[in-house]
């Protein structure tokens, strides 16, 4: 069961270091990308930019904050065993079974290796 916890260890501290880079270029990319857009397509709503570019940054940093940081924490906890690390790689498992495919891979593969952990007896 240790192989396992650190297989989980490893791929929560993967995912979310590769959400942190997606988010991350998706809050500094995307907003030079629009506007390029609105400048070459010659749209008078600029509103529209003004509005979207600090949504777009702001639901990046939620996404951030949320989920990223929380699964790289979560993951060194497992790999150094610490008892919290589980908990929490489990709630951020059940959070990914919503990102399909491979979130909801890893999800299951959370429960699982959970459920087999506390199956185990625990030492008095």
């Amino acid at each position: 069961m240790e192989s396992h916890k650190r297989i989980l260890g490893i791929l929560y501290i993967v995912s979310g270091t590769l959400q942190l880079l997606i988010m991350a270029l998706l809050a500094g990319l995307l907003p030079l990308f629009l506007q390029l857009v609105f400048e070459q397509g010659e749209v008078k709503e600029e509103w529209v930019l003004a509005w979207l570019i600090p949504f777009i940054q702001w639901i990046s940093a939620f996404v951030i904050i949320l989920f990223s940081i929380p699964s790289i924490i979560g993951g060194w906890g497992v790999l150094n065993q610490k008892k919290w690390g589980m908990t929490l790689v489990l709630v951020m498992g059940c959070f990914k079974l919503f990102s399909f495919p491979i979130g909801t891979a890893l999800g299951i593969y959370t429960i699982w290796v959970y459920s087999e952990d506390q199956r185990k007896p625990q030492p008095a």
